[in-house]
């Protein structure tokens, strides 16, 4: 006996529902979005931020304070960019929006050769113009489109690749201390994220304007984690509900736990005496 299929309109409305309790749940558990403050959402045109933006205006509207929404987009100027999607949508929606101009691509294409990846770079000079945007703008708070899945592979990529136990939390202040990066959609399962686009219809953009990318580690391990996942329903919300959960004094660090001075009858420190 098969199960009745719900139609569109009541998929996406229970679809919404969903992802509006779980990132309210971010929101809270973080203490992500306060009164009064200005959220620099930043707008790539892939179905993660278009779902963040879509999510936090629902949640706007309904909110106990008041907060302002600025959409913000980098146009780093890949080939056949786009132009009129993001400003004709958020048009469309009434959204105020700000599109920054910035030659990232030629950059990168110039420094890093030819094959090799090049999205660590683009990264890091996407994320200081953001951080000068934000500046300008007078933004509290950095809102980036990272969901579940995202948290979890970077935690992978560093354990195998960078021999670190780190992973992307869901509220970050900058290394200057400046400036406030919220990830809303961070208890957002992906599927639920892609299903959400589809029915919203976005006009998405592809990621893979700067060329195709499917030989990066962190495919890789998304394959690997969507296999198990596959085989495992529930690994993953169980792998995320771990990095809620640690226990530093069983792992190994002595640079977090005060391994040196524990003793029988002693209650133990969690930060390590200094040596000096």
């Amino acid at each position: 006996m098969t199960t009745p299929q719900l139609h569109p309109s009541k998929q996406l409305k229970k679809l919404q529902a969903r992802l509006r309790g779980l990132v309210g749940k971010a929101i809270r558990d973080y203490n992500m979005i306060e009164a009064n403050d200005r959220i620099m959402v930043c707008l790539s045109g892939g179905k993660d931020s278009y779902t963040m933006l879509d999510i936090l205006l629902s949640l706007q509207r309904s909110a106990p304070i008041d907060f302002e929404v600025l959409a913000v987009n980098l146009d780093q100027k890949q080939p056949n960019f786009p132009e009129a999607v993001l400003p004709n949508y958020l048009e469309k929606r009434q959204v105020p929006y700000r599109i920054v101009e910035e030659d990232t691509y030629s950059t990168v294409k110039r420094v890093i050769p030819a094959g090799k990846t090049m999205c660590g770079l683009c990264s890091r000079l996407r994320r200081g113009i953001l951080y000068r945007v934000a500046q300008e703008e007078q933004a509290t708070k950095i809102a980036l489109g990272h969901h579940r899945e995202d948290i979890i592979e970077t935690l992978f990529l560093n354990l195998f690749y960078a021999g670190k136990l780190e992973a992307m939390p869901p509220k970050l202040l900058s290394d200057n201390r400046q400036h406030m990066v919220i990830r809303p959609l961070a208890y957002c399962p992906e599927a639920d994220i892609q299903r959400y686009a589809d029915l919203r219809q976005f006009p998405i953009i592809p990621c893979t304007l700067c060329g195709s990318q499917e030989t990066l580690q962190r495919v890789q391990v998304k394959q690997m984690l969507q296999t198990w996942e596959q085989a495992t329903p529930g690994r993953l919300e169980t792998i995320f509900r771990s990095l809620q959960n640690i226990e530093l004094s069983q792992l190994a660090d002595p640079q977090h736990f005060d391994f040196v001075n524990l003793a029988v009858g002693k209650t133990p420190s969690v930060e390590p005496s200094d040596p000096r």
